[in-house]
């Protein structure tokens, strides 16, 4: 009878204990313990990079480096999380991440799901040439041009629908599939995000092979993004984010990653109170 009740208050213990284990994870989403889980790309060269050997790299990489840092988490305590661009709002709605960082543009139907720290990095919508290449200066000159972006591209769309209709638009699986076509001349240009066009173009494979024209068909406002009401965390973020600038942090990690390129990028912007 003895060795029954002692079975049954171990039984019960360890019950309670899961118990409360489970209400601790529920209430601090994103987060595992003494680790932190933060969504960002996989596949954009200067901005979310997994690389061959396991490791991440980028400018969003650092970014989310040095928030993480001054939130109290070292680089080893980071758990880098995929974030796709359909997927970044699901993975901080359900808890599976702290925060995203991944160019993330701030949006009006974006924070209708979402809040945002930042924005940390503004951008605009550009075309990628061959660096040899004279005949587009401006976006009307595309009419009479291949033009590449990736399936479903709100870039491309912009480009076709209200800029410079008579474009051939060539739509593709991915980025790195329009800059092989750009190298090769199977097509003339490629759009989206000057931050993502100078990323690919920054690799050491791409150095000198490509330019930005330099337009600005659209301001991106780079945020990052986390879940709905958490006021302290997003005001914590955005504390950290306005040191990374005073710092010098946020000039270094720019001209490191988009340096090589020649992108003409904006001064730090504002941060949205």
């Amino acid at each position: 009878m003895k060795l029954r009740s002692v079975s049954a208050a171990a039984a019960a213990a360890v019950v309670l204990a899961l118990t409360a284990t489970a209400c601790g994870s529920g209430s601090d989403s994103g987060s595992n313990g003494d680790k932190i889980n933060i969504g960002i790309k996989f596949d954009q060269p200067g901005l979310g990079l997994k690389t061959p050997d396991g490791t991440y790299a980028g400018f969003d990489v650092d970014v989310a480096k040095y928030v993480a840092k001054e939130l109290g988490y070292a680089e080893d305590k980071i758990n880098w999380k995929q974030a796709p661009s359909a997927e970044r709002e699901n993975l901080i709605k359900n808890g599976d991440v702290k925060f995203v960082v991944a160019s993330y543009s701030i949006s009006d139907k974006r924070k209708k799901e979402v809040d945002f720290a930042g924005p940390y990095f503004l951008t605009h919508q550009d075309l990628l040439v061959r660096a040899d290449d004279k005949t587009i200066t401006k976006v009307e000159d595309l009419n009479s041009k291949k033009l590449c972006s990736v399936t479903g591209s709100t870039s491309a769309q912009n480009v076709k629908e209200k800029l410079a209709p008579k474009a051939d638009l060539q739509q593709l699986g991915g980025y790195s599939e329009c800059l092989t076509g750009l190298e090769n001349k199977r097509v003339d240009a490629l759009t989206t995000d000057a931050s993502i066009l100078a990323g690919y173009a920054s690799q050491k494979e791409h150095q000198g092979k490509f330019k930005l024209v330099g337009l600005k068909m659209s301001d991106e406002n780079y945020g990052i993004g986390l879940k709905k009401g958490d006021d302290e965390l997003r005001g914590k973020i955005n504390k950290a984010l306005e040191k990374m600038v005073s710092d010098g942090t946020w000039k270094k990690l720019v001209e490191q990653h988009f340096g090589p390129s020649g992108y003409k990028y904006e001064p730090a912007p504002a941060i949205a109170k």
